[in-house]
């Protein structure tokens, strides 16, 4: 299973490498979610199938879907879109994908899910993040919080650039 370990981790490296290197921010997220899914797939390999599903439930889903809609609000790419023909930014993300689907359907049939001894269960969980952790806990907190309020600041004044003649920008 060290092998298996070994691609997710070299998988997961080359999809994050492809979202800082990528041009189009449409491909960048179809990178980051393959990148994603490497890491939950780390997870599993490491005995935590509770943090690899939420892994894939919270970032993989959820917040690749409030990217995409700022992404399409924000009208970012959009003159790379006309110019490239559809259906080649799945290519690269893809293949990757098929190639974790491959190794959890190996990992699956071996019967050896995991590299390390002993499973990590929701409880386990739960103690850490209330317990050693919380401090890192309440930091990502106050961090989420600041880039909720500096997304509605940017909302906010591109809301003013975008209805000229109105102050306040509200209807």
């Amino acid at each position: 299973m060290a092998f298996a370990f070994y691609l997710s981790a070299a998988i997961a490296i080359g999809a994050t490498v492809m979202v800082v290197t990528s041009a189009n921010a449409i491909h960048g997220l179809l990178y980051l979610v393959v990148s994603f899914l490497a890491a939950a797939t780390v997870l599993l390999l490491f005995g935590a199938p509770f943090a690899a599903a939420l892994e894939v439930i919270i970032y993989a889903g959820a917040i690749m879907v409030l990217f995409v809609f700022v992404v399409m609000i924000l009208g970012v790419g959009s003159r790379e879109r006309r110019a490239r023909p559809p259906g080649r930014a799945w290519i690269g993300p893809a293949f990757l994908a098929a190639v974790l689907a491959a190794e959890l359907a190996y990992v699956q049939a071996t019967g050896r899910a995991t590299v390390a001894p002993g499973q990590v269960g929701p409880a386990a969980v739960g103690a850490s993040l209330m317990g050693p952790y919380l401090a890192g806990v309440e930091l990502v907190s106050v961090l989420l919080l600041v880039a909720l309020i500096g997304a509605f600041h940017l909302g906010f004044r591109l809301g003013e650039r975008q209805t000229p003649g109105k102050k306040g920008g509200g209807a």
